[in-house]
């Protein structure tokens, strides 16, 4: 089974080799990313400040060294929520490093993770309206 979804995330990671311009890079993005969101991740045991992340991946900042293009790693993304903090953890491809910066592209998600996304973007949403409902006009 693992090795289906390691195939699955190689099949990912090989198709967004591809160069492209940036129009049409920003144009095959399946979904949104997010940069207000408070979180950080852990990977390789350390934790990294993200940069932004969607339901696909996560661009995160840190040492670029120690990751290699394509490599397999496991990233806990932690979210602090309005009453909580949340943690996500999935496994994916290092799909680009430079410059202090790693991207990973998560391989399939389930629903139980997808899930997971779905409560921090509805958290983020309702805390935006909380926030705006007690500001004065």
């Amino acid at each position: 089974m693992m090795e289906l979804k390691l195939e699955e995330i190689e099949d990912a990671a090989d198709a967004s080799k591809k160069e492209e311009s940036w129009d049409s890079v920003v144009q095959r993005r399946r979904h949104e990313r997010r940069a207000a969101d408070k979180c950080i991740a852990v990977l390789a045991g350390k934790p990294v400040p993200v940069e932004n992340w969607s339901v696909g991946g996560v661009l995160m900042d840190g040492d670029d060294r120690l990751f290699t293009v394509g490599q397999i790693v496991e990233v806990t993304l932690k979210f602090k929520l309005r009453n909580a903090i949340l943690d996500i953890t999935h496994h994916g491809r290092v799909v680009r490093k430079a410059s202090q910066k790693i991207a990973v592209a998560f391989g399939p998600i389930g629903l139980g993770t997808r899930r997971a996304f779905q409560h921090v973007i509805d958290d983020a949403v309702a805390a935006a309206f909380a926030d705006s409902q007690t500001q004065p006009i």
